[in-house]
């Protein structure tokens, strides 16, 4: 097992800036190499390193630059949505491990693609999905794996955050959310609890996702906020991207599961997790436990029960959040970020398979465009690819480390 590991980051814009910061906080971690388009990006990302860990990484526009250098193990890719499995894959040709920021597929070929990349260079692919190691998220996973909630018959979720002002300035601030929200209507961001949830129903694992039909509200919640806030330089712009998308999935085990991406209206953040079993259910929007024959006297006074999944946490934490919390470490929305990039370079270290695959990656990402396919046809069900091509009926080898999800 390797003491360190060396690392390149391509993508330096807000979110792979921020990354940077956090990793350069890992003693057991090296950045090598630094890139992004835009040269102001990457030197500042190259500053940040030599501040911090006092070498001088490679600093380049150009990725071929970072997967060249032979001293490098794995990859942090956080650059545009469009740029993700295309650089993926061709780390993994270089032989490099991959650690790719969340954000959906544009094609089903794409997916294909990655999963083939994968198997043919036998070098493993982690979609970073953070949410998956949300402590809520995990100790819901504890609480099914022990059985309290019984049967698992549905799962909701979703991604309902105000990105108005982000998507508005992306010209200004260089980011890509903008040409997507103006030129694809779909479930653009699927994973944050897609991920949890195919966990809890073990998506590859043993069951997988069927078909899905998509739905969309109009759009008008991004042109009202040009309007309210009088941005000039985007007043004739049309938005394809509707206001809240939809999006129901059927799995081989008979679950549903309901996605709903919700960015362009006013509203609080919320991710909407919500389990249902046939012994109870946990909710996040009230952030309570429900179990039958134990909560039933609170059927129509529910209130009373509010936020008394606090009651849970001491018995069901999940072990991972149980020793996260011993080393006292807060980074990155909450811990969730550093959490998640421990568990990609302690598969780097180890040289074993990641916690979250290849094919997770596939089958999560590619929900974007299938729902942009059921959208165009006015919700029609789309099947969903079988990206592990029959392995979902066995496959087990999602890493057995301390950050294993499975």
């Amino acid at each position: 097992m390797k003491d360190t590991v060396n690392i390149g980051i391509i993508g330096l814009g807000g979110r792979g800036t921020g990354l940077l910061e956090m990793i350069l906080k890992m003693e057991d971690v090296t950045v090598l190499g630094v890139c992004d388009l835009y040269a102001d990006r990457a030197n500042n990302g190259a500053m940040l390193v030599q501040n911090a860990k006092g070498n001088t990484p490679i600093c380049s526009r150009a990725y071929q630059e970072i997967l060249a250098c032979p001293e490098i193990d794995a990859v942090v890719i956080a650059s545009a949505w469009e740029s993700h499995i295309p650089i993926a894959m061709d780390a993994m040709k270089a032989h490099k491990y991959v650690g790719m920021e969340v954000g959906g597929a544009y094609s089903v070929q794409a997916c294909f693609d990655l999963v083939k990349t994968s198997e043919e260079t036998h070098m493993p692919c982690m979609l970073l999905e953070n949410c998956c190691y949300g402590r809520t998220e995990l100790m819901v996973l504890n609480l099914v794996k022990q059985g309290l909630l019984g049967e698992i018959a549905h799962c909701s979720g979703g991604y309902h955050h105000d990105l108005r002002n982000e998507v508005a300035f992306g010209e200004q601030n260089r980011h890509y959310r903008l040409r997507n929200y103006q030129n694809r209507n779909c479930e653009n961001y699927p994973t944050h609890e897609l991920g949890p949830i195919a966990k809890v129903l073990h998506l590859n694992c043993g069951n997988r996702m069927l078909s899905l039909s998509s739905f969309a509200s109009k759009a008008v919640g991004m042109t009202q906020y040009i309007k309210n806030n009088r941005i000039s330089d985007l007043t004739d712009m049309n938005f394809e991207q509707g206001d809240v998308v939809t999006t129901v999935i059927k799995c081989a085990k008979g679950q549903t599961i309901v996605l709903t991406l919700d960015t362009t209206l006013p509203r609080a953040y919320s991710r909407g997790f919500c389990v249902r079993g046939t012994k109870g259910m946990y909710e996040e929007q009230t952030d309570s436990v429900f179990l039958d024959g134990i909560h039933d006297k609170f059927d129509f006074n529910w209130r009373e029960q509010w936020g008394n999944a606090k009651e849970y946490y001491e018995k069901y934490d999940h072990p991972i959040w149980q020793e996260f919390l011993k080393a006292g470490i807060e980074a990155g929305h909450g811990g969730i970020d550093w959490i998640v990039f421990r568990a990609f370079f302690e598969s780097v270290k180890s040289e074993t398979q990641t916690p979250i695959d290849v094919y997770d990656a596939a089958a999560w990402m590619s929900i974007s465009c299938l729902s942009e396919q059921s959208l165009s046809m006015g919700g029609i069900p789309v099947a969903i690819p079988d990206f592990t091509n029959g392995a979902w009926l066995y496959h087990n080898d999602k890493g057995t480390g301390n950050y294993s999800l499975d």
